[in-house]
């Protein structure tokens, strides 16, 4: 081409036109045999000559757009289109034009028009680092390079964490490296300081760094600081302010003002409920304190009718229901002993025999050691709230492990070993006689033939069984939907009736309610046992359906978690009975005993025993 004319059409870097170059008639439709189209340079000049629009440039300003042109990558096209509406483009080509010195800024600005911009076609703009216009080009060279700062990292890895990184500005570093490299953006004077806490303690093996320009860095604005993420607070999520708590999540959204109106009304209601509990409660207080203070009162009976002879209640049911209210405090201790009797004729000396042994087996460290740790385990449990059995505070702790180490060894000639919950009942009996006391109707309780199957080896698995029937008998007759909703689920006795009777209920019932099922226990003996494990369940009646067999299970171990939830935002302390959480108290129960007088039967019982027990 001739040098005052420019290439507007650039082909691939390194080719030119192929001369001549003519179109067949692939196009042709017959009519316009006469009219030829030629691609060649002496047509393209005159086509250049007649076209007044195209705006011819020198070699200069050319040469000024290769060399900004070759800070991008060899294999970038360019193709410049004019802003002001009209469609001519041109394609530069490095190769085809002798390089020349760049144009000044000044130069520049007055050469390249400011009504068209440059756009890389390139397949990834990514890769060009970064996307311009004339108007930034414009900026960037107009800019003094005496002017333009860069920052300089200094680190200092002798100091202990947290470490500092200082960036500061070196007048002197910053002339060096604007010439090194100039497709850096300038930054701003800025002092950068990052404070790291997270960074290693430096090693020792490891020499010191040295002090070195920083590599080049993003353009940022001045005054620009890094901030460490900022770890996650205590309080509610943001989703947890927005979440309305008075619809399910699968129903549409409620309005705000519903939702307040709606909140509003459940904490009235709360409110309201809570009151009532409280009403409830203290007239339930009330209630027993009456009753106490009537047993109380009633003492002068019980001296003389039933201490001279307790039998008598036996013929008199005026005075089996004063025994069925409830023995006055003082004289509990007598009526237990002579309610259980002496059936194994111990003397007043076998504990002291029976805790000597034991004493010398802890001392000669023959006790088994297993044994006395589950013997230390199940102290620990044994009646928490009341705090008396503690192992460091309790002033009945010594008293409780000793009469656990004297049973231990008293069942050792049976070949018999200690059995989890044996403290719960030995504990309940120091809490009303003396050790010595203690120890003779403990051991006398647990020799009854449902306590002795229970507590006893494998051999007694089949009496154990047989007694799981009989309760199973009981409950078809008389709660017939607990039954069959525990058969759908597969639940026998034997997943809840261990725990209720081996601890003889001290570990689910409120203990006033235990001492007077112990009242009645002991002298009705076995029968009473099952029809209070049934009062149970008529009380637990309303919760026991549940679709899901764990969730039926929880709530006999007494662990239902919406219970427990409720109990803990109540604020009730939860060292107490597992049934506290339910509601289960004095009162409920014996209104469920005693509504079983009409259908409870003794000759239903012996015949049951008789069927499933016959060598009893």
């Amino acid at each position: 081409m001739a040098d005052n004319e420019h290439e507007v059409v650039e082909c691939q870097v390194g080719k030119g036109f192929e001369a001549p170059f003519t179109l067949d008639d692939a196009f042709s439709d017959g009519e316009d045999d006469d009219y030829n189209l030629e691609f060649t340079s002496a047509v393209i000049r005159k086509h250049l000559a007649e076209n007044p629009s195209w705006v011819p440039k020198d070699d200069g300003e050319d040469d000024g757009e290769t060399d900004y042109s070759s800070a991008r990558d060899h294999d970038t096209s360019i193709s410049t289109f004019y802003l002001d509406g009209s469609s001519n483009s041109y394609s530069e080509s490095r190769s085809s034009s002798p390089p020349s010195p760049p144009l000044t800024a000044e130069e520049h600005e007055q050469e390249v028009p400011q009504d068209f911009s440059d756009i890389t076609l390139s397949e990834d703009p990514s890769t060009n680092g970064y996307s311009t216009s004339h108007a930034d080009i414009q900026d960037e060279d107009t800019s003094s390079p005496q002017d333009t700062s860069y920052p300089a990292i200094h680190i200092d890895v002798s100091r202990s964490p947290p470490s500092r990184v200082i960036m500061s500005v070196d007048p002197e570093n910053n002339d060096k490296e604007h010439q090194e490299d100039e497709a850096v953006p300038p930054v701003s004077n800025a002092s950068f300081e990052i404070e790291s806490s997270h960074l290693p303690a430096p090693s020792q093996d490891l020499p010191p760094l040295p002090t070195s320009p920083s590599s080049p860095l993003p353009r940022s604005s001045t005054n620009s600081t890094i901030n460490h993420r900022q770890t996650c607070s205590a309080g509610p999520s943001t989703f947890q302010k927005v979440m309305s708590k008075t619809r399910p999540h699968f129903l549409p959204p409620k309005s705000r003002q519903e939702d307040q109106k709606h909140m509003a009304d459940w904490e009235v209601m709360m409110k309201q409920s809570r009151a009532a509990e409280e009403k409830r409660r203290k007239a339930l207080q009330e209630r027993r304190l009456t009753r106490e203070l009537k047993i109380e009162q009633s003492i002068y009976k019980w001296e003389k009718e039933i201490l001279p002879d307790w039998r008598v209640i036996h013929k008199n049911p005026n005075l089996r229901k004063l025994w069925w209210n409830g023995i006055p405090t003082k004289l509990r201790a007598s009526m237990w002993q002579q309610a259980v009797g002496n059936a194994l004729a111990l003397s007043k000396d076998n504990y002291r025999n029976c805790l000597s042994r034991a004493n010398r087996a802890l001392s000669s460290g023959s006790f088994p050691v297993e044994t006395l740790r589950a013997v230390e385990q199940d102290i620990l449990s044994t009646l928490p709230a009341l705090h008396i059995f503690h192992p460091e505070t309790g002033p009945l702790y010594q008293d409780l492990r000793d009469m656990l180490c004297a049973w231990v060894v008293s069942r050792a000639d049976e070949g018999l070993g200690y059995v989890h919950g044996t403290a719960k009942i030995a504990g309940m009996i120091l809490l009303n006689m003396k050790p010595q006391q203690g120890f003779v109707v403990m051991r006398n309780l647990l020799e009854r033939h449902c306590m002795r199957s229970l507590y006893g080896s494998v051999a007694a698995k089949d009496d154990v069984e047989a007694y799981y029937r009989i309760f199973d008998t009981l409950l078809a007759d008389c709660m017939p939907k607990i039954y069959f909703n525990f058969k759908q689920h597969q639940i026998s006795p034997s997943a809840y009736l261990p725990d209720w009777l081996i601890p003889l209920f001290l570990d689910h019932l409120p203990f006033e309610a235990c001492a007077r099922l112990w009242d009645v226990l002991l002298l009705e003996g076995d029968s009473f046992l099952f029809r209070a494990a049934l009062a149970v369940l008529a009380v637990l009646e309303p919760r026991l359906f549940f679709p899901d067999r764990q969730e039926l299970l929880d709530l006999l171990r007494g662990e239902n978690k919406a219970a427990l939830e409720v109990a803990k935002r109540e604020g009730r302390l939860l060292d107490g009975a597992k049934y506290d959480i339910y509601g289960v108290d004095e009162e409920t129960l014996w209104e469920r005993i005693d509504s079983m007088e009409d259908w409870w039967k003794e000759s239903t019982w012996r015949r049951l025993t008789q069927r499933e027990l016959p060598d009893l």
